[in-house]
């Protein structure tokens, strides 16, 4: 059975000889009545309270819920966009040493062209040198055959232009005079 306030105010006993005191037992009653319904109005405002309190934690372990779902996802989507980047990364690295090669190679067999022109130009060279040597040696000796020509036409024409040997006196004068003498003639 339940008992209200207002029954503890309205509850009356028998009287008996030897009973209690009637408004002993009244301030009494209306007292712990008085308790008794502040007692209740204070578990009403704190079950108003508790189930204030327990919409707040309803509403807290929502967000909680909420917020651990979007956490969740930045995690998922933080791993995606880190393994987006890591693949990205590796491609482009792939997509650079592939580059990298090819200008490698490209270089590589530069170098071996102007190699191989340095080589013929090197050969051209020496057949340039060469020849410019046998050019020189025989355009000297064209020169030292023309000197020779030169100094054997120059002794023959001093030779030619050398005075014979007088045969006699007569003809040493003759000469002397300037007149040429033709021999066997006399003056």
């Amino acid at each position: 059975m339940k008992v209200t306030p207002l029954d503890l105010r309205q509850q009356r006993f028998r009287t008996v000889m030897r009973g209690f005191d009637r408004t002993e037992v009244t301030a009494f009653l209306t007292e712990v009545a008085d308790d008794y319904e502040q007692a209740l109005r204070e578990t009403d405002r704190l079950q108003g309270e508790l189930a204030r309190m327990e919409t707040m934690l309803n509403e807290h372990r929502e967000h909680e819920r909420n917020l651990r779902n979007t956490l969740l996802t930045a995690q998922r989507l933080a791993d995606e966009i880190k393994a987006n980047a890591e693949q990205e990364a590796n491609r482009v690295v792939r997509e650079a040493e592939g580059r990298a090669d090819l200008i490698l190679q490209k270089a590589v067999a530069r170098t071996e062209d102007i190699q191989r022109e340095v080589d013929a130009l090197r050969m051209k060279r020496r057949e340039a040198e060469a020849s410019l040597e046998s050019t020189i040696t025989a355009v000297r000796n064209a020169l030292e055959f023309v000197q020779e020509q030169e100094h054997r036409d120059r002794d023959e024409k001093i030779l030619l232009h050398r005075p014979r040997q007088v045969d006699s006196i007569a003809d040493v004068r003759s000469s002397a005079d300037g007149l040429p003498q033709v021999k066997g003639e006399g003056r």
